[in-house]
Parts: structure tokens; C-alpha cells; sequence
């Protein structure tokens, strides 16, 4: 009965938190100024220089709405920070992030949140990507701590099963996470992730099996040879489709050509293989609104609203 209703209060909570973010939350608070406007600025003059800040933001959103929920926690500088945190230490976007802050600070100083530019940017670089347009509510607050041993994301070779289990306890759905790893279509790895995959899978001193034949080789041959001196960019999409968030991720899992365990096995496990191949096929015209939608629920997680947290000054730094 007490863990009954604990569930019940922590629902209540929840759903009362995601009720107090809203469309247009900004609107009215910043003068004249267009809060999304003034950041939808900013990401397109960093997407016109370089495409992959797309990939950027949605690792940062990510990472940030997985530990501590949506609230800028990775953010905050410190010697034992998210920042600092393994996982953390290639993500990048921080920089943009910063900016956007600045610009808005002079325009209406202590009123627009970091959690809010990381959730708003992220939307804006989707749709310069070739996303669907789609509303983000705002409304979120900062949090005040950051501490890398809170750090618990899912690692490239994490078990379908085990990512499910995680992603649940986010309140996301498989499906879901099935829609966000789509994530993946704009994202790059290196060949020091896979090389066991290319060369001792499961310590059978050869490549997986599940990764069609030709592709393998090209894979070895031409971008992470076994004594390679260099840890070389892989990228987790065909090449067409680098820097375009479509369903062609989808379609290389079903030919056989996921790079990361965790993509590989998307395809083939029961709980998520039909997902993969509907999303490649019949259902590839909705992605578009499919990853959307999974990524206002990805902004939703563990949101802090009205008088928690606060609003910095300073995106790195509490106030």
C-alpha cells in the first residue's frame, strides 16, 4: 500500500511539473523580444558553418535530460561536474549554448532558462536538418547541482533489454526510444568503440556475424583497419544522409549496416525489430512527426518548474 501510493504521489508530481511547462511560456516576458526567434537565430548561423552541431544538440539535450532531468545540469563547470564525467567529455554545443544565453541576458536578464535554450536549440537545429517543425514548451528552471558519478547513460554496447529498462524509468517508452535513437542518423562514433565488433566479437576473434558481409570489409579495410594509427570518425548513417535527420537509419539497421552494437541489435531483437522495420518502411513519411513528438517527451523528463531551481545568470555557473 505505501509503495502504492508513493507511485501515486510521484505521478502526481510528474504530471503536475509537465503541466506548468507551456507553448509560448516566454511570450510577453522579454519586451519586444522573440525568445525562440533570438535562438533559432543563433542556431542557424552556427548550422550554416557547420552542419554537425546538429548531432551536437541532440547529444547534449540527451545527456542532459537523462541525469537529473531536463535542467541544464551538464552544464555547470566544476572539477567533479556532469561535464567532467566520460560520457560527457566529446560532447560539445556547450559554446552555442553560452551565446544564446548572453544575448538573451541583455535583452531580459534572468528570465529564459539554460534548460529551456538546450530543448528550443535542439528543436531548431532538427528542423534545419530536415525535421518537422513542431511547438516545444517552455517553462523549465535550472538546477543547482551537477556531480559526475550521477552520470549513468547508455553505453554503445548496452542490451536492447537493458536500454529498454532504462529508458522506462525515464517514463519514455521502447518505442519511443526506438524514435530517439534515430538520434543516431546525424551521429559519428570512433573505431576504438567498435573494434571489438570488427575484429574479437564476443571474444570469438572474428567480426559480428549480423553485419552484412561487404559492409564489414569496407568497414575495415577502408575506415577502421585493425592497426590503424589514427582512432578514425565512423559515422552512423550512410554517407547520403549525413547531416539530414530521416528514417535512413532505419533502413541501414535493416540491411545489416548498424554500426554500434546497440543499433545492430535494435533490429534483430523481438522487442524492437518491428519497430525498426516499420519505421524503414511503411511507416518511414511519419518519422518526422514520430521524432518530434519523442523528443518533447525527451524534454519532459524530470523537468524543475515554477519556483524550483532557478534561473542562472551564467549557463556554467549557478547563480
Amino acid at each position: 500500500m505505501k509503495a502504492a501510493l508513493l507511485s501515486l504521489l510521484w505521478l502526481s508530481l510528474v504530471l503536475h511539473s509537465h503541466a506548468q511547462l507551456q507553448n509560448g511560456f516566454y511570450n510577453g516576458k522579454c519586451g519586444t523580444n522573440n525568445v525562440e526567434s533570438t535562438i533559432q537565430k543563433y542556431v542557424a548561423q552556427r548550422f550554416a558553418s557547420d552542419q554537425t552541431i546538429v548531432a551536437g544538440l541532440l547529444r547534449l539535450m540527451f545527456h542532459d535530460c537523462f541525469v537529473q532531468g531536463c535542467d541544464a545540469s551538464i552544464l555547470l563547470d566544476g572539477p567533479q561536474s556532469e561535464k567532467t564525467a566520460i560520457p560527457n567529455k566529446t560532447v560539445f554545443g556547450f559554446d552555442l549554448i553560452n551565446q544564446i544565453k548572453a544575448a538573451l541576458e541583455s535583452m531580459c536578464p534572468g528570465v529564459v532558462s539554460c534548460a529551456d535554450i538546450i530543448v528550443a536549440a535542439t528543436r531548431d537545429a532538427t528542423v534545419l536538418a530536415g525535421g518537422q517543425q513542431f511547438d516545444v514548451q517552455t517553462g523549465r528552471r535550472d538546477g543547482t547541482t551537477s556531480f559526475s558519478w550521477l552520470v549513468n547513460l547508455p553505453p554503445p554496447d548496452i542490451s536492447v533489454a537493458d536500454s529498454i529498462t532504462l529508458f522506462e524509468s525515464k517514463g519514455i517508452s521502447s518505442f519511443d526510444m526506438v524514435v530517439l535513437m534515430a538520434g543516431h542518423t546525424v551521429g559519428v562514433t570512433h573505431c576504438s568503440v567498435i573494434k571489438n565488433r570488427l575484429y574479437n566479437y564476443q571474444g570469438t576473434g572474428g567480426p559480428d556475424p549480423s553485419m552484412l558481409g561487404w559492409y564489414m570489409w569496407y568497414i575495415q579495410t577502408y575506415v577502421c583497419p585493425k592497426d590503424a594509427l589514427w582512432d578514425n570518425i565512423v559515422y552512423l548513417d550512410d554517407y547520403s544522409s549525413l547531416y539530414t535527420v530521416d528514417n535512413s537509419y532505419y533502413k541501414q539497421l535493416v540491411a545489416g549496416k548498424g554500426i554500434l552494437p546497440i543499433d545492430a541489435e535494435l533490429a534483430s531483437s523481438w522487442q524492437t525489430s518491428w519497430a525498426v522495420n516499420l519505421l524503414a518502411n511503411e511507416w518511414g513519411s511519419a518519422f518526422p512527426s514520430m521524432f518530434s513528438q519523442a523528443l518533447v517527451k525527451l524534454g519532459q523528463v524530470d523537468v524543475l518548474t515554477g519556483t524550483q531551481g532557478q534561473i542562472r545568470k551564467v549557463c556554467n555557473s549557478v547563480n
